[in-house]
């Protein structure tokens, strides 16, 4: 009898104090993080391309903190000259289309199919409204 007295009385106090426990907690200062910036770094490449020619273009996302639920998301904009842009071996980007990223380090090819100077636009977004822009210009070798 006194065990079951004993159990009693130690759940009884979990009880009592546990919404004293929960008054003391200040909300105001739990903070759950929704934002997760990164950075965007490319390889040095060449700045000149020949029409039909290709040029590698390595870019890795760096961020400080891990979130598994993190997704990264991929645009671009050529608004001088002409060429294609695609992702490793996919089929080229249309432009101004939000393709997923598979990983955060990866490589991006255009080819050049124009003889004047060529200049785009990429952005890297995740799903958090973070956004990065980067710019590229490439002149004509002729």
């Amino acid at each position: 009898m006194k065990a079951i007295f004993k159990r009693f009385k130690k759940a009884a106090s979990a009880l009592l104090l546990s919404p004293l426990i929960l008054l003391c907690c200040d909300t105001k200062e739990l903070q759950i993080q929704q934002d997760f910036p990164f950075e965007v770094t490319v390889m040095p490449i060449p700045k000149e391309v020949a029409k039909g020619g290709t040029v590698e273009i390595r870019i890795s996302i760096k961020r400080d903190n891990r979130y598994s639920g993190a997704g990264y998301f991929i645009r671009f904009f050529q608004f001088d000259g002409k060429g294609t842009l695609q992702y490793q071996d996919e089929p080229a980007y249309i432009a101004n289309d939000l393709y997923p990223l598979k990983t955060e380090k990866f490589r991006l090819y255009y080819t050049s199919q124009s003889s004047v100077s060529q200049s785009f636009d990429v952005w890297i977004s995740d799903n958090f409204g973070n956004e990065k822009k980067l710019s590229f210009q490439f002149n004509n070798i002729d």
